[in-house]
This record gives structure tokens, C-alpha cells and sequence, in this order.
């Protein structure tokens, strides 16, 4: 294949309606890299015999050790295609680009499908032809439906069907069918799911319509509501609400091979195919038009040998025919298998193969026919009759669209989903829409990850290819003949050693400038930094080198006067055409494309939006795509030597940047801590560190499991600590008896518990704005804030660090919420407040018991914690109501802060926030609880007589404790971290499957039999602290035919007491005195307070005393 320029793809860039932007996505080993291979081979970077071997696009030592893909790469491909503008016409050359993004399928490494989806119009989502829809399929199958990606279906391995499982070409045709039912099944339910939340959206706005005129006019008929609301001429509706509602199609979401988005392939044996493909060939051959063929070429139509028609089942008459897909397409594909790797001895059929190849119009080189590998024969002939970048890259040309027609369809949504968008300039908006590449539109663009260079890869350090011109020859012998003299000078002082000094110093002369030869005075390790740059997709306007733009802060809208923090203008120092292993330098880029930015370092963490004006500007990087798989694994990291701890932190910020997945944070007792999202991918970034951010040794610790603290009330539990006034009751006293609280300890219902924790991105957001309005108040009232304060109000001066408090607080948890596991979570960013308030109050109905107890509780909720947002309740249940509410705005209540009891309240709730941060199992956080304020009251005599400092101080520590001796009066719960295992193993090693699975104390949920195969899957629960090591001993168990999938599903409780011990006869009989059963949960709460360095209760810290003495003197 001929070498594409650089220069041609350029020069593409600028034809908007010619270019296509893909992702391929699939579960983990179905085929992704190997397809993309045979994509480049179309271009001349690679050989076609290389494609499906070599994986270009997985340039990292250890993607091409362990075979997985790790980060998304990015290529831009030239492609060409003949069309006629009508049938009589000639054909035409047109050319494409064809910007494309390979992507992991590992679920350590989803985050990165997060970062290659948004950039991309179009996606190819492969599936394997054996292991059907996997875990990761169902991801990135939904990433495709949220982002509104049109998908092109891609039933990879085609060969496994004849190679492994023996099918005959019917029985194929029957599980390809099914295989298809499935897939189309999981969009379906995105589909329904998106429909019932419509239909109820449609129901409340017309109950609110009928409410509100029925109060305005009392005298309404009693009609049919459709009738009253069709009859409605005062107003009622609106444009947004139909009298009926209106269902969306759905028929654009799903495969159908008749459709021509469905394509079937074998990456490896390097051929595809459409039904397209087939009907242009049999057209001529059975008279048939080509589009009337390739509707019945898929599906129970069956052709008549006889009359040469297409027949339904029901006019078979009870003949045995077969489908026309197995008759004209898959027997075919069978035959060619049979007659190069079939037979008894494996070498084919070389006379049938000869009559094939002629009845198929193909030629097969004489050197491959006098080859003795069977599979560079069949690699041949499907080459040169079903290649596959032909097949795949005409479907991508023909039924994905391009940025202008995509960003039409798209945009609108994505903007309403953005914070702000009423206030998005229409000017901007109007850009993005219509895809415009104006020099004169306001530029936008998003940035979906940064990307680490090492400074050597950078084009600027790279001379072109080709041979020198005369003045780098010139030089090049300048620095030659210096550098032998010099040698030569050495060689005359240093004696006999001289004639080894000018050897080497010769043998270093090199051909190019790119080998620099070390300097005798100083050896040293050549230091190559790391570059970050942006890997963007530009949505309007043209960018250019040296051009001024804004980057945009996470939290940033432009309803927002004074956006807090404020944009910062960067400059674009350089632009890069993203070429897989390479970079080429650019000087400007139209909208529509996908390129690598410059001059975005220390400007930009993970993902962020550009802009060339501030006012009116959309957050792009606010609208978050579906959320990734959990940064759950935390370990602490030191240096080898101490004194390269400043290198450590600077190679671990650049980790943090580089890594959309990691975070990185520095804990208050010092240690330099990174979560990841599992153990491949811990290995990966501690590599990455050693080897590139920080070049230093780093030694990493245990890894850090999180854990949460709850409580249950149990059918046995020890005396509740007051008996007289009942269990998880306290009465405390402080500040010299001036303040008297009383509060109650309880257990929120599972239900409630579980809709907090999967909703935690409402409260989130509604906090986030409360401070926002906060911020902007204090701002305008500046002045006469500080004026106020310096008259030396005590209260005054208590309210001023507890709201600032409450903010750090609420800013903290951005990162928490950030990365929060369930996908539900970024749904619930987008739920208003009114659904959430809805679906709690639905929650708390549904308990049973306690009726009276969480009647109307919703209106009493003071704050949620800890970090404001966790899922658990402050509730005011004091006769007066003396609390703010969390759900009412009080931005513009006039008497907000004025009570005399506001200082007070606002430390305890930052004493709730601290007990819920910090639980008193294992200073954990705790989930599950509601801490009732029953009465509060004060002596402002005896509290007027303390510091603010002193009474602060006290109501903390005392309020702190006072609840963990009510949260030990019920049955104390740890709940674990749970991954969800998925693993696809065969009948042989299902046994030793399940023993690994129940060593690490798993919990079996489910096992199929994957047909047609002999292959099961198995779900099953597995606690993350016993997760470490897990894949590579199933691989051993089992001899690599089982590798497990690991995705993070929440916390479980433990359905045991820490502090268990038998009480009753029977227990004291069954395990003794002394408990002789293994209380588990106490096992894993005395080893995180061991971790922690708190006491463990039991532990013998010496053991013999004649051991301890020192031997050595």
C-alpha cells in the first residue's frame, strides 16, 4: 500500500462534510486493535500480512506484554471511495478522512472509553461471535445511546464459529441470530427506560396544568381530561406539553443486517462483509434489483432453485429450504475455510480452491499458492474477495454521519444539558450547531484527557525522513571532525590508550543529528521531560498557533456574573495531527476534527472546555459522560530516597493530569496517597511513575480498601448506655450547662439508604449551587460584611468559619462524587429537585414500620453528611423548628443568620459532618443514619461568659462523642467495598473456579450456559479487600482459560457484629467462652484500626517477656 502524506490529511481537514470521527468500542479481547490494524494497513503504515499481529495503535511496552489495550490512541486514515452520482453516470473519486479512536476494553481502563466517546460522532461497537454481549459491552452500548452516537455493529471472530465450535453454516446463521436478539435487546431497554421517565415527566406536567386551572376557576367541568385539555383556550398548555404524549422513534437504535449496519468479520483472517456486499453480486445472477436483494438477504426469506423467487416461511409448503443468507452468503464463506484449512490433514483443497478462486474472479500470488501455511492462504483469498477495511470503511462513509450533520442532531442536547445553558451566547450556540470553521466564529472546543509526550516523540525533535540537504550535511561534518579532534587530542595525553579513545570516538559518528554523542567531561543520563497535551475535538471556529484562548473552570456557568474561580486565558503554543505512535505539526485546524493542543499544561486537570470568550460560553466538561469504573484502590507511595520526595509529588501531579482515572491527594499526616481503579491499573501507573513522571524508585504500601460504618437494630444488642431515656438517645450539656441538647441516634430504612447513595449527585448539585448564591452574596456585600465583623459581634464571628466550613466541605466533595461508582450517580446530577424529593419521599413510604417517625420528614432535613452529600440525615425534630432547612432557599430569607441560635446550630451540624466522616468502629465513614434533634436550649448568660473559640471547641468534641455512644447502642455493621466478577469459563475448571471464588469469601450469584459454546458464565460478588491477586489466580487455577472482569457495585454490610460475643446457654455451648468462631467483621475493623494506628482492642503487644530483651551488646 502507498504511504499517505502527512500533507493530504491536512489538506482534508478542511472539508467538513468529508470527514468521519469514530470510536471502536468492545469488551476486552473481541477483537478491537487487531480491526483497527487492518485499517492502517490501508494507508502504508504497516504491512496487510502485519495486520492483527502487530497492534500498532498499542505502542506501550506492556499493552503489547499483556495484549490489552491500556489508553485510547488516535490516527487520522485517508480513504477513497468511487461513487456514481447516478446510475448512468462514471464513477468519481471521493475522498475521505477518517479520524479514529481505538479504546480499551478492560474495565480498569473505561474511563478512557469515556474520554473517546465524546469526541467522536460515530461509533463501531465490535462483539464476538462466540462470547456474545459481556459486561463491557452493555458500557460501552450505553455510552453510545447517552452521548447519542450513531453505532455501526460489528460481529467480530466470525472464524471461532468454524475454527473452535465445528457450526455448521445453518446453525451458525441460528446463534447469529440470536446473538443479534441480544444486542438489539440491550438497546431496547435504553430505549424504554428513557420512555417511562419521558411518559412520567409528561404525567406531572399535565396534573401541575389541570391543578392549576381547576383553582382558577372553580366551576371546571367534570369532562375527560383529554377532551378538557384539547378544549383548553386560556393557556394551560404549552408548546412542551402535547394533550397526548408522544412516543420517539426507536427504530434508528437498532441492528439490522438488511439496514446495512451490521457487519461480520474475522480481524485476524483480515475479511468482512455486509449483505450489501453479496446483493451487488447476486443481483445480475437472480434479476433482481441490489436493493430489493439486500432486504431479504437477512431474516426467514428463502429462495425458490426453481423459479428463482424469494419465499416467506409460510409459503414454503413444507420444503426443507435454506435461508437465503446460508444458502448465497455463509456457505460460501464455509467453502473457502474448507478448501485451504480443511481436510484431514489440515492443508485444504488445492483443486477446489482453484475452481473457487475462478468462479470468484479473484487471483492468488504463486508464491502464496506454493506456500505451505495454510493461513496465508486463506488470509489471500479473502484479501482479495471480502477485504475488510473495504467492508468496514464503506459502511463508515455511508451511514455515520459527518461533524456538521452529527453536531446538528447532537448539540442541542448536549448544550441543554450543560449548567447555565439559557445563557449560552445563541451566537456561540449557532456555531456549534451548524459545525461552523469560519476563521471569524468563536472557537470551542472540549478537552477529554491529557496526554503525556515524552519530549523526544515531539515533531520538533524529529528530523523528517529522506535524505539530508546540503547544509545539515556541512554541519553534520563540522560537529564530526570537532568532535575527532578533540578525541585525537585525548589520545596524544592519554598514551596507549589513546588509539581506544579515537575508536569510539569514530564509532559514534552517526548519520543524523538525532545521536548526540556524550560529552567526556560529563556523563549523565539524558533527561527526556514529559509534555502534556490536549486531546480535543474542536466543535466551531478554526484554532490556530499562537492564538489566545479561555479555559473554562469545572464548575464554571455563564449564568455566573462573576465566575469563581475565573477563566484563564492560555496561548496554543503548538497543534498536533494525532497519528497513532507519532505526531505531525500543524498550523491551524478547522471545526470538526480531533487534535492534539499545546500550551494547555497546569491550565487544564483532567477535562475542560476552550473557549474564545468567556461571556455566554457552554462547560462542555460539565456534562459528564457516564461514569466510569471507581477509583477504588488507595495506596500510599514513598520514594526509595528520601531525598527525592519533591520528584515523587511532581511525577505524581503529572500522573494525575495524564490519567483520567487517577486522583491524587496529600492527607493531612503527610502521606502522598493515589487511588486507582484497580489493580491493572495500579501496576500501570506505578510503572508509569518510575519510568516517566517522577524517574525515581518508588515503593508503594498496602493498598487501601474503603470501608463504611452503619448500624442496624438487631433482634439481640447490648443495653443501650441511658436506659431511662432509651436506646440512641443522648443528653448532653456543654459550655458550662449554657447549651443543652438532645439528640437521637437511628437506623434510616435499606430503601431510603439505597436511594441516597444512588442519587448522591442531586444533593451535590444543589449544594454546589447554595454556595455558589452564597459566594456571590458575600462578594457584593463585601464591604459591608467586613464593616459588620470588625464591630466585634460574637455571632457574627461564629457564623464566618462555619460557613466557610461548609464550603471547603462542599468543595471536597467534588472529588467524592467525582468518581462515585454507580452509573446512577451522574444521572442524578441531572435530576431536579422536585423528582428527588419525589422518589424520597417514595423511599420512606415504603417502611413499614415507623410510620409516624418519617411522616413529612423531607421538610425537616437540616443536612445530608458527610462532605454535605452522603447518605445520611440530619433531621430537625425540635417543637419550634429552629433549623434551616436543606431544601429551602434561604438566599433570599431576609432573617437568614440573625437568630441568636444560628452560631450554635451551625456547629453541631459541623460536628454531624465530622461523626459522619469519621465513624467510631474504625474512624470510617458511616452511611445509613439519621441523627434527630429533639431539643435544643441555651443560657445566654452562662454561654456569653465563654470565648467563641472555647465554646467551639467543646460543642465539637462533645457533640462528636455524645453520637458515637448512641450510634454503639444499636448493632454495629461494617460494610465492604464489593466488585461484581463476571467470568467466562468452560465445564473444566468450573470447579476450581468457585473454590477461588469461596476462598476469598465471594458470593456466587448466577451461572449460564453460554450457547452455542461450552462456555459458562458466572456473576459473582467478591469483597475488593480480597480482590488482590484474584485474576492472576484464577488464570493459574484454570491454565488461562478464566480471566475475571471486575466492576465496582457499592458497599454490602457484613451480616455480623464486631463486637459480638456468645451470651446466651446456647452460644456459650456452641462456640465457648471465649467465641472460638472467627468474628470476620472484628477481623477487618482491627485491621484498618491497626492501619490507623488506633487501639485494638485485644491485641497482645507482648508476647514473651524473656524474648524482648536485646542480644547484641
Amino acid at each position: 500500500m502507498p504511504v499517505v502524506p502527512p500533507e493530504k490529511l491536512v489538506q482534508l481537514q478542511q472539508q467538513g462534510q468529508n470527514i468521519r470521527n469514530i470510536c471502536i468500542l468492545a469488551h476486552v479481547d473481541h477483537g478491537k486493535t487487531s480491526l483497527t490494524d487492518a485499517l492502517i494497513a490501508t494507508n502504508g503504515i504497516i504491512s496487510p500480512k502485519l495486520a492483527g499481529k502487530i497492534r500498532y495503535l498499542d505502542s506501550r511496552p506492556d499493552e503489547q506484554l499483556r495484549g490489552i489495550t491500556m489508553e485510547s490512541s488516535a490516527i487520522s486514515l485517508f480513504f477513497s471511495l468511487l461513487r456514481r452520482e447516478s446510475p448512468t453516470a462514471e464513477p468519481k473519486s471521493k475522498e475521505y478522512l477518517i479520524n479514529l479512536i481505538d479504546s480499551p476494553g478492560h474495565i480498569d481502563f473505561s474511563s478512557e472509553v469515556s474520554t473517546a466517546s465524546r469526541l467522536c460522532d460515530g461509533a463501531v461497537v465490535l462483539v464476538d461471535a462466540v462470547e456474545g454481549v459481556c459486561s463491557q459491552t452493555v458500557t460501552v452500548l450505553r455510552h453510545t445511546y447517552v452521548e447519542k452516537l450513531k453505532p455501526l455493529l460489528v460481529i467480530n471472530k466470525m472464524d471461532r464459529l468454524i475454527t473452535e465450535l465445528k457450526l455448521s453454516p445453518s446453525e451458525a446463521y441460528t446463534h447469529l441470530s440470536k446473538l443479534l436478539e441480544q444486542v438489539n435487546a440491550v438497546m431496547g431497554s435504553f430505549a424504554l427506560g428513557e420512555r417511562m421517565e419521558d411518559d412520567l415527566r409528561w404525567r406531572e406536567r399535565i396534573d401541575e396544568k389541570l391543578q392549576s386551572k381547576a383553582t382558577e376557576s372553580s366551576a371546571s367541568s367534570t369532562s375527560d381530561r383529554k377532551s378538557s385539555i384539547a378544549s383548553d383556550e386560556n393557556g394551560v398548555l404549552t408548546d412542551d406539553t402535547p394533550a397526548q404524549y408522544e412516543e420517539k422513534e426507536d427504530e434508528d437504535i437498532y441492528f439490522e443486517p438488511e439496514r446495512s449496519n451490521v457487519i461480520f468479520s474475522s480481524a485476524i483472517d483480515g475479511w468482512a462483509f455486509t449483505p450489501g456486499q453479496f446483493a451487488g453480486i447476486y443481483a445480475k445472477k437472480l434479476g433482481m434489483k441490489r436493493e430489493v436483494l439486500e432486504k431479504f438477504l437477512w431474516g426467514d426469506f428463502y429462495l425458490d432453485p426453481k423459479t428463482k423467487r424469494v419465499l416467506s416461511s409460510k409459503h414454503l409448503k413444507g420444503r426443507h429450504l435454506k435461508p437465503m443468507f446460508v444458502q448465497l452468503v455463509l456457505e460460501n464463506v464455509w467453502a473457502v475455510y474448507e478448501v485451504t484449512t480443511g481436510g484431514p490433514n489440515g492443508k485444504g483443497d488445492p483443486t477446489m480452491l482453484e475452481k473457487i478462486t475462478k468462479s470468484l474472479n479473484i487471483s492468488i500470488p504463486a508464491h502464496v499458492l506454493r506456500s505451505r501455511d495454510p493461513k496465508a492462504l486463506l488470509s489471500a483469498v479473502f484479501a482479495a474477495w471480502l477485504p475488510l477495511s473495504t467492508a468496514l470503511l464503506v459502511s463508515v462513509v455511508e451511514h455515520l454521519p459527518s461533524p456538521p450533520m452529527a453536531q446538528a442532531s447532537r448539540m442541542p442536547a448536549l448544550l441543554k444539558d450543560s449548567p447555565g445553558h439559557e445563557h449560552i451566547d445563541l451566537q456561540v450556540r449557532e456555531a456549534m450547531v451548524k459545525s461552523d470553521a469560519a476563521s471569524n466564529a468563536p472557537v470551542v472546543a472540549y478537552v477529554s484527557k491529557m496526554v503525556s509526550i515524552p519530549e523526544s516523540e515531539l515533531p520538533v525533535n524529529k528530523r523528517r525522513g529522506g535524505a539530508l540537504t546540503a547544509e545539515e550535511a556541512r554541519e553534520l561534518g563540522r560537529k564530526k571532525r570537532a568532535e575527532i579532534a578533540r578525541a585525537q587530542a585525548a589520545a596524544s595525553s592519554n598514551g596507549d590508550s589513546g588509539v581506544e579513545i579515537v575508536t569510539d570516538a569514530l564509532s559514534t559518528t552517526a548519520i543524523s543529528d538525532e545521536q548526540e554523542v556524550p560529552s567526556s567531561e560529563t556523563v549523565e543520563e539524558p533527561s527526556d521531560p514529559e509534555h502534556l497535551i490536549g486531546f480535543a475535538r474542536l466543535f466551531s471556529g478554526t484554532l490556530s498557533v499562537g492564538q489566545e484562548i479561555y479555559v473554562l473552570p469545572p464548575k464554571f456557568s455563564p449564568a455566573q456574573q462573576h465566575p469563581h474561580p475565573p477563566p484563564r486565558k492560555v496561548t496554543t503554543t503548538a497543534l498536533y495531527l494525532l497519528m497513532g505512535r507519532s505526531l505531525e505539526s500543524l498550523t491551524s485546524v478547522p471545526a470538526g476534527n480531533i487534535v492534539g493542543i499545546a500550551g494547555l499544561e497546569g491550565a487544564i486537570l483532567k477535562s475542560g472546555t476552550l473557549c474564545s470568550q468567556v461571556e455566554g460560553a457552554p462547560n462542555l466538561s460539565s456534562t459528564a459522560a457516564i461514569s466510569t469504573n471507581a477509583p477504588i484502590v488507595r495506596v500510599a507511595l514513598e520514594p526509595t530516597n528520601p531525598g527525592e520526595l519533591d520528584k515523587m509529588a511532581r511525577g505524581l501531579r503529572l500522573l494525575e493530569q495524564a490519567d483520567p482515572a487517577v486522583v491524587y491527594e496529600q492527607l493531612e499526616s503527610g502521606e502522598h496517597v493515589i487511588l486507582t481503579a484497580g489493580e491493572l491499573h495500579l501496576e500501570r501507573c506505578l510503572k508509569d511513575l518510575r519510568e516517566r513522571f517522577a524517574r525515581c524508585d518508588i515503593q508503594a504500601g498496602e493498598a487501601i480498601v474503603p470501608y463504611r460504618e452503619s448500624i442496624v437494630s438487631a433482634e439481640e444488642m447490648r443495653e443501650p448506655h441511658e436506659a431511662a431515656i432509651g436506646r440512641g438517645r443522648v443528653e448532653i450539656s456543654m459550655v458550662g450547662g449554657g447549651l443543652k441538647v438532645k439528640l437521637r441516634v437511628i437506623p434510616l430504612p435499606a430503601k431510603v439508604t439505597e436511594f441516597l447513595v444512588k442519587y448522591q449527585g442531586c444533593v451535590k448539585r444543589v449544594w454546589g449551587e447554595r454556595m455558589a448564591k452564597e459566594r456571590e452574596r458575600r462578594d457584593k456585600n463585601g464591604r459591608s460584611n467586613g464593616s459588620s465583623e470588625s464591630n466585634g459581634n460574637a455571632g457574627g464571628d461564629d457564623v464566618e468559619p462555619a460557613a466557610h466550613g461548609d464550603e471547603e466541605a462542599g468543595a471536597d466533595s467534588d472529588r467524592d462524587v467525582k468518581h462515585a461508582a454507580d452509573d446512577s450517580i451522574e444521572g442524578g446530577q441531572t435530576m431536579s429537585v422536585d423528582d428527588f424529593q419525589a422518589g424520597l419521599l417514595e423511599a420512606f413510604d415504603e417502611e413499614k414500620a415507623d410510620k409516624a417517625l418519617w411522616k413529612s420528614v423531607i421538610s425537616k432535613i437540616i443536612a445530608f453528611g458527610p462532605r454535605q452529600v452522603g447518605p445520611n440525615l440530619l433531621i430537625d425534630e425540635t417543637e419550634d423548628r429552629v433549623c434551616d432547612r436543606f431544601f429551602h432557599d434561604q438566599s433570599n430569607d431576609a432573617t437568614t443568620g440573625t437568630s441568636p441560635l444560628h452560631p450554635l446550630l451551625s456547629k453541631l451540624t459541623h460536628a454531624f459532618q465530622l461523626f459522619t466522616s469519621s465513624g467510631p468502629l474504625c474512624s470510617e465513614p458511616t452511611q445509613g443514619i439519621a441523627v434527630l434533634l429533639e431539643s435544643i436550649t441555651t443560657d445566654q448568660t452562662l454561654l456569653s461568659s465563654h470565648s467563641a473559640g472555647a465554646q467551639t471547641g467543646e460543642i465539637l468534641r462533645s457533640t462528636r462523642t455524645a453520637l458515637k455512644s448512641a450510634f454503639l447502642d444499636w448493632s454495629p455493621r461494617i460494610l465492604l467495598a464489593m466488585y461484581a466478577c463476571e467470568i467466562q469459563a468452560s465445564a473444566e475448571v468450573l470447579g476450581r473456579v468457585y473454590s477461588v471464588i469461596t476462598r476469598r469469601r465471594g458470593r456466587i450469584i448466577s451461572e449460564s450456559l453460554l450457547e452455542p459454546s461450552p462456555n459458562f458464565t458466572i456473576l459473582a460478588l467478591l469483597p475488593v479487600a480480597e480482590s488482590f491477586g484474584f485474576a492472576d489466580e484464577i488464570r493459574k487455577r484454570s491454565a488461562g482459560a478464566a480471566s475475571p472482569q471486575l466492576v465496582y457495585a457499592g458497599f454490602e454490610a457484613l451480616g455480623e457484629d464486631p463486637f459480638w460475643v456468645p451470651r446466651t446457654e446456647e452460644e456459650l455451648e456452641d462456640f465457648g467462652i471465649l467465641g472460638e468462631r472467627e468474628n470476620v467483621a472484628k477481623r477487618y475493623v482491627d485491621g484498618v484500626r491497626e492501619r490507623k494506628g488506633l487501639v485494638v482492642q485485644g491485641k497482645r503487644v507482648v508476647g514473651d517477656a524473656e524474648k524482648q530483651s536485646t542480644l547484641k551488646r
